[in-house]
């Protein structure tokens, strides 16, 4: 049975660079490449990073009910399509998905049984010397995304798990552990029981 694994955070507290090194180390991960309308930024690679469509284009798949979870943020769509869990379960992968808040609560909505995990940074002015290191974006840029962070991390309560990403290593051993613990809840073993419980001549 794939699990869902849906991961959020504030922009700035090194989500992306942990998502990474999570799907590097754990083959069992399908990732989830999502649609948005903005345009690359840095090293980012379409079809890799995310799949970049016209807003025409969003929108047009959006009135086709394609997407499993959408959003608008700071200006720009943002979604998951249908395709990436139906590819996931064809695979027998569990599938992460590096999305906002908005989106999570749409996509917990489709799938109950997904896990949630909310990624923070240590401190206000840790994520604020975060994004400034990356010199992406202009002085008002970056205190919209504070501001936005400030609205964002009010809505931790709604997760299953909070990673604090203080160290970078110790937030993906910590993120690893979830994931492993979660594919052996019991509602996810159901098919591996079964045939151990009918080798006993018993039945669930």
């Amino acid at each position: 049975m794939s699990a869902v694994f849906i991961i959020s955070a504030p922009s700035g507290s090194g989500k992306s660079t942990l998502v990474r090194e999570v799907l590097r180390i754990d083959r069992r991960l399908e990732f989830s490449i999502s649609y948005t309308t903005r345009s690359p930024r840095g090293l980012e690679v379409p079809g890799l990073s995310y799949q970049y469509v016209s807003r025409e284009e969003f929108e047009q798949r959006m009135k086709a009910d394609e997407f499993l979870e959408h959003a608008e943020v700071f200006g720009h769509y943002y979604g998951t399509h249908r395709s990436v869990w139906d590819k996931a379960k064809a695979e027998r992968k569990d599938l992460l998905l590096d999305i906002d808040v908005q989106g999570a609560q749409q996509l917990k909505k489709r799938i109950p049984d997904a896990v949630t995990i909310f990624v923070l940074a240590p401190s206000r002015e840790i994520l604020e010397q975060r994004l400034r290191a990356r010199s992406e974006d202009a002085e008002a840029v970056i205190a919209r995304r504070l501001a936005g962070a400030a609205r964002e991390i009010r809505n931790y309560h709604s997760y299953d798990y909070v990673v604090v990403n203080e160290q970078v290593e110790s937030a993906v051993d910590t993120l690893l552990a979830v994931i492993r613990a979660e594919r052996v809840r019991r509602q996810r073993m159901e098919d591996r029981i079964r045939p151990i419980l009918a080798s006993f001549g018993e039945q669930l």
